[in-house]
C-alpha cells in the first residue's frame, strides 16, 4: 500500500457528509457536506483543511448521489487532492447496520453488498442511503478498495443475556429481532480515548460512555469491550433523544392504534420524529431548551428534568452491569458542550463517587478532559466524539493488513 489517505464518507438519504485524513499523523485535509441531493436547492459546503483556505459554497440542484460524489471529488481536484490520486489509499463507508455477520470493518464486495441490503428491513432509514453512496463510490472508483464500518460493530460483543429480548426465540431469531446498538464507532473511540486519559490501556478500564447528540446512545464498556446498550433493534430505543421517545411501555403502539385510531406509520413518525424533546417541549436544540429554563419556561424544564431522569436511570443501571466504573464519559453535541446536562446527570450520584467540580465543568474546549473533583472516586470526564477518525483507522488499518 502506497497511499496514506483514507477519504470517509457518510450518506444520507439526501446528504453526504465526507472528510479527507492522512494517515500518517490522521491530520484532516478536507471536509464538507452536501445537503438536499435530489433537490433544486442542493447545497455543497467545502473547506480545505490542509491549506488553511476559506469554505467554499455552491448552490444549484445535485441530481443524485452520484452527481453529489462527482461534485466533491471536483472540489477535491482544486486543492490538489483528487480521487485519482495515487495517495489515496482506500474509501471508507459509514454503514448503520451490520446485523450479527458483521462484527468487524469490512473490505466491500457483491457479497458484503448483498448481505447490507437483506438487512434494510432493520435500518430502513438508513442502510438504503448507506449503500446508494457505497455503489456511487465504487463506480467512481472501481480499483480502490473501499470499506465498511458498521455502527453496530462495536456492541458485536454483548453476551447473550444483554443482546436477547425476552421472546420467543424461534420468533426472534425468524426475525432477526435482538439489541444491536448503534453509534459504535462514537462508542469504541470514546471509550479507548477515556482510558487514554486516565494513563491505561483500555483493557484496565470499565467506562460508561453517554454518547449525547440529537440522537443519543449509552454503553457499558467492560476492558474495552462493550457488555450493554441502550439502543436496541432500531436507533428508537433507550434515552430520550432530541426527536425520539427512548425507551417506552411497548403497549402505548397498541393503545394508539386501538384506541388513537392512527395507523404504523402515524405511530412510527410519533415516536421517531415528533417526541423526545422535541415532542416534549417543540423545542429539541438544548441551548434553546436551557434559554427558555432561564426565562421560567415549565415545559422546557419538565423536558429537561425528563431527559436527565433517564439518563440517570441508564448510569445507575450501567455501574451495576460493570460493577466497578473507573469513568463517566460524556460526548457528542449535547455532552460535549451542555454543562447543566452533566452536572444535573450526575447530581445526587455522589454515593457512587460520582461528583463534577463546577469550575472544570464549566470550562469549553476541544481536548479530553476530567471534569471531576481529584478526590473524585470514579472520573467525569468530557471527550470529544471523532467517528470519522475511527472509521478512517479501521480503515486504513484493514487496508493496510490486506496488501
Amino acid at each position: 500500500m502506497t497511499g496514506t489517505r483514507v477519504l470517509v464518507l457518510n450518506s444520507g438519504s439526501s446528504s453526504l457528509k465526507y472528510q479527507l485524513l492522512d494517515m500518517r499523523d490522521s491530520s484532516r485535509l478536507a471536509a464538507g457536506l452536501v445537503e438536499r441531493i435530489g433537490e433544486q436547492t442542493s447545497r455543497l459546503k467545502h473547506t480545505p483543511l490542509a491549506a488553511g483556505g476559506d469554505a467554499r459554497e455552491a448552490d444549484g440542484p445535485i441530481a443524485d448521489h452520484d452527481a453529489a460524489l462527482k461534485a466533491v471529488a471536483q472540489e477535491l481536484a482544486r486543492d490538489g487532492l483528487g480521487l485519482d490520486s495515487p495517495d489515496l489509499a482506500a474509501i471508507g463507508h459509514r454503514v448503520v447496520h451490520g446485523g450479527m455477520f458483521f462484527t468487524e470493518p469490512t473490505v466491500i464486495d457483491d457479497a458484503v453488498i448483498a448481505e447490507i441490503e437483506r438487512l434494510i428491513p432493520v435500518a430502513p432509514l438508513h442502510n438504503p442511503a448507506n449503500l446508494t453512496g457505497i455503489r456511487t463510490a465504487r463506480a467512481l472508483r472501481p480499483d480502490l478498495p473501499q470499506v465498511a464500518v458498521f455502527d453496530t460493530a462495536f456492541h458485536t460483543t454483548m453476551p447473550e443475556s444483554a443482546a436477547r429480548y425476552a421472546i420467543d426465540p424461534r420468533i426472534a431469531d425468524r426475525h432477526r429481532i435482538r439489541r444491536y446498538g448503534f453509534h459504535g464507532t462514537s462508542h469504541a473511540y470514546v471509550s479507548r480515548a477515556t482510558a487514554e486519559l486516565l494513563g491505561k490501556a483500555p483493557e484496565d478500564v470499565n467506562v460508561i460512555v453517554l454518547h449525547l447528540g440529537n440522537g443519543a446512545s449509552a454503553s457499558a464498556v467492560r476492558g474495552g469491550r462493550c457488555v450493554d446498550t441502550s439502543m436496541g433493534l432500531t436507533p428508537l430505543e433507550g434515552l430520550v433523544m432530541g426527536t425520539r421517545s427512548g425507551d417506552m411501555d411497548p403497549a402505548v403502539i397498541f393503545h394508539l392504534a386501538r384506541v388513537g385510531g392512527m395507523s404504523m406509520d402515524e405511530i412510527d413518525t410519533l415516536l421517531n420524529k415528533r417526541s423526545g424533546l422535541f415532542g416534549l417541549c417543540g423545542d429539541n436544540d438544548m441551548r434553546e431548551i436551557r434559554r427558555r429554563i432561564d426565562e421560567g419556561d415549565e415545559a422546557a424544564a419538565l423536558a429537561f428534568d425528563i431527559y436527565v431522569h433517564r439518563l440517570k436511570k441508564y448510569i445507575g443501571a450501567y455501574y451495576a452491569v460493570l460493577g466497578t466504573v473507573d469513568a463517566v464519559a460524556f460526548t457528542a453535541g449535547v455532552g460535549e458542550n451542555a454543562a447543566p446536562v452533566r452536572e444535573a446527570a450526575v447530581a445526587g450520584l455522589e454515593g457512587l463517587g460520582l461528583a463534577v467540580d463546577p469550575g472544570r465543568n464549566a470550562v469549553r474546549g476541544d481536548r479530553p478532559r476530567i471534569v471531576s473533583p481529584d478526590a473524585a472516586r470514579v472520573a467525569v470526564a468530557v471527550v470529544p466524539t471523532d467517528e470519522e477518525l475511527e472509521i478512517a483507522t479501521q480503515t486504513y488499518a484493514l487496508v493496510g493488513k490486506n496488501t
